[in-house]
């Protein structure tokens, strides 16, 4: 009887399963499905099966994962639904696709929206979808930064041009206390920092100088995967061969790199305690904090000491770094 028994199945391991799908290899995911393969089986570097059709701009793979039972709103690893990584990739029929068979436009409450992904990748024309869609053009981030304040942040003008018109509000701020002003100032986007203030709150901006607002910030932080992918695309380049589907590793490794970096707490910055009193006007003392990160302080009045119901000065405060 052993001899008669049927085999038993081949299932992929992570990495096989990737890069088949990537290849868009459907027969051999139906094969795979056919022998037992859980549809929502997640696969290495992007997720499920659906998931990569979607990153790919391949219908035909994602149908055929919806029709075994693929949950259309999953979520990898990393957070990340098919319509949002369709976004990122600006694969707009796979967008639309997604859409119109209910994947969710607008993520939960401080979570990254498939139209974070579109403005961060500069993707317009899928921007523009997901609006009409009833995409929220003010979702913020996990740091709660806006969709605004991403296309800011790489410098897409005119992204940011057609975001306010549609009516994003330009005033959030982040967990880090920087807004569309602040990045559009720090980056040098003297245009985008007009666009996003007011004739008075850009001609202040202006006057302050360049050190005010802190070094520039661009998404070129480097991990030792994105390394690894640019050393192996350099030599796929030097011996003449495609580099299309690296080129689309490097694209999911910078943005997920991005992510962390937006996803990371920002740093306590180091503050001063400043006392100022005058013998003369002991009323009229005063302490300010100020935080050494962009030079502002917040003050606020102290009372003068009293000892037996007459006012005292208190000794002389030494500055201190917290």
């Amino acid at each position: 009887m052993a001899l008669f028994a049927p085999a038993q199945a081949q299932l992929p391991d992570p990495v096989a399963f990737a890069n088949r799908l990537e290849l868009g290899d459907v027969e051999q995911a139906q094969r795979w499905l056919d022998e037992g393969l859980p549809p929502d089986f997640v696969g290495a570097r992007i997720g499920t099966g659906l998931m990569i059709g979607a990153w790919e701009g391949k219908l035909e793979l994602m149908r055929l994962f919806i029709s075994r039972g693929a949950d259309i709103n999953q979520r990898n690893a990393h957070g990340e639904t098919a319509l949002a990584l369709a976004a990122w990739r600006g694969q707009l029929d796979a967008v639309q696709w997604l859409v119109e068979r209910g994947a969710r436009i607008n993520a939960p409450r401080r979570q990254w929206s498939p139209l974070h992904y579109a403005v961060f990748a500069g993707q317009q024309a899928v921007a523009d979808y997901l609006i009409a869609q009833g995409a929220d053009i003010n979702a913020q981030s996990t740091n709660g930064s806006t969709v605004l304040m991403m296309a800011i942040y790489e410098g897409r003008q005119e992204l940011a041009r057609r975001l306010i018109e549609k009516g994003a509000d330009r005033r959030p701020k982040n967990d880090w206390g920087d807004g569309a002003l602040e990045w559009a100032m720090r980056n040098d986007q003297l245009e985008i920092a007009r666009l996003v203030s007011s004739p008075e709150e850009f001609g202040d901006a202006v006057s302050q100088p360049k050190e005010h607002w802190g070094a520039p910030q661009r998404s070129l932080a480097m991990s030792r995967e994105l390394e690894d992918l640019l050393g192996m695309r350099e030599k796929l380049a030097e011996r003449g061969l495609s580099t299309e589907a690296i080129d689309r590793r490097i694209a999911a490794e910078r943005v997920r790199i991005v992510r962390s970096e937006f996803d990371r707490p920002q740093p306590a910055r180091a503050a001063t305690l400043e006392i100022t009193a005058s013998r003369d006007k002991p009323q009229e003392q005063s302490a300010n904090i100020v935080y050494d990160a962009d030079g502002k302080a917040s003050g606020y009045k102290v009372p003068p000491a009293t000892y037996f119901g007459k006012p005292r000065m208190p000794p002389k405060a030494p500055v201190r770094n917290y």
